[in-house]
């Protein structure tokens, strides 16, 4: 092995995946009735690369009583907080804020209890973020499928998309007036598909998905959301519609009656078996 490059991918490393940053909530408020946009700032974002709209970071959570310093000396010598991972939705550089959306279920999760208590002056651990999950536009047809925690991932791969892709966004939210503007493509058609208790299983995208007349062509899938959902889209699309492996982005952000630990360890003896 090359020494110096052994060297010189360490240092690549470091640079593209620094340490947590502790940003400061700017403002927070309910963008929809289940929605919570939170704001966050600081001179820490500073650096922070652009266009990772659509990908993951880490945040880390502090406790209700913690004060800044506190938190501060846990994320630099822990023990260390609770995590979760999110999407980055929007990026502005020129005013150094970021914007991330929390699904609001009262304090049931220790996410949604921060986001749903968020103030200016609040504070949070922030990693990441990883490059969007989907860089490559070149179908012919698209089809997006996202339930609520996957929206803001949907909304930043329609809004990365050429302006004269065509295809049909699939959301399921908790209710009507949880519909978002987004800003897609003119032929894109956005479907908005209300399913008023999450943590009862539904099938109802994957069923709207199947009654679509699928087009002839290069067709490419982006679809993420509670486990089982997924699922059942990803195995209709890849076995009945052929859709290429490469060309499909399917993934389980959560799974009913599981923590965000436990669907990781879900998840991981499900790849390996």
């Amino acid at each position: 092995m090359n020494p110096l490059k052994n060297v010189t991918d360490k240092i690549r490393d470091a640079v593209s995946k620094p340490g947590p940053r502790l940003l400061t909530v700017t403002k927070a408020w309910h963008l929809t009735p289940n929605m919570i946009r939170v704001t966050l700032s600081g001179p820490e974002l500073e650096g922070f690369p652009e266009g990772r709209e659509g990908g993951n970071c880490k945040l880390m959570l502090p406790e209700p009583s913690e004060t800044r310093d506190e938190f501060a000396e846990r994320l630099s010598s822990g023990p260390a907080p609770v995590r979760r991972t999110f999407t980055v939705r929007h990026y502005r550089a020129d005013v150094n804020e970021l914007d991330l959306d929390f699904v609001s279920h009262g304090d049931n999760g220790p996410a949604s209890r921060w986001a749903g208590h968020a103030e200016a002056g609040n504070f949070l651990g922030f990693m990441g973020a990883s490059k969007p999950k989907v860089t490559h536009f070149e179908a012919d047809w698209y089809l997006i499928a996202a339930d609520p925690s996957a929206i803001p991932l949907a909304a930043a791969t329609l809004e990365a998309m050429p302006r004269d892709a065509k295809g049909v966004a699939v959301f399921e939210v908790t209710s009507a007036e949880d519909r978002q503007t987004i800003q897609a493509p003119d032929g894109v058609e956005m479907i908005w598909l209300v399913h008023p208790d999450p943590q009862i299983a539904s099938t109802q995208q994957e069923e709207f998905i199947r009654k679509l007349d699928w087009p002839s062509g290069r067709v490419q899938v982006c679809a993420a959301g509670e486990s089982s959902a997924i699922k059942g889209i990803r195995t209709y699309v890849l076995k009945e519609k052929d859709v290429a492996r490469e060309d499909l982005y399917a993934s389980g952000y959560w799974k009913i009656g599981m923590l965000e630990d436990e669907h990781q360890k879900f998840k991981s003896a499900e790849s390996e078996s």
